[in-house]
């Protein structure tokens, strides 16, 4: 899923560079949702992972 982030980052940036502003904006949009998501689901990861075991 980060990898998705940076790929329309990086998306974002080109297009902001060649001046495609519709195109950037959409696409920087994308890449901020799409790591939020990442570090809301990596941070519930790190909280279930670290349960005691059952014993």
């Amino acid at each position: 899923m980060l990898s998705w982030a940076i790929t329309f980052l990086v998306i974002a940036l080109i297009a902001g560079v060649l001046g495609f502003g519709g195109i950037a904006g959409a696409a920087s949009g994308i890449a901020q949702i799409l790591f939020a998501l990442f570090l809301i689901l990596f941070l519930l990861s790190l909280l279930v992972g670290r349960r005691a075991p059952p014993v």
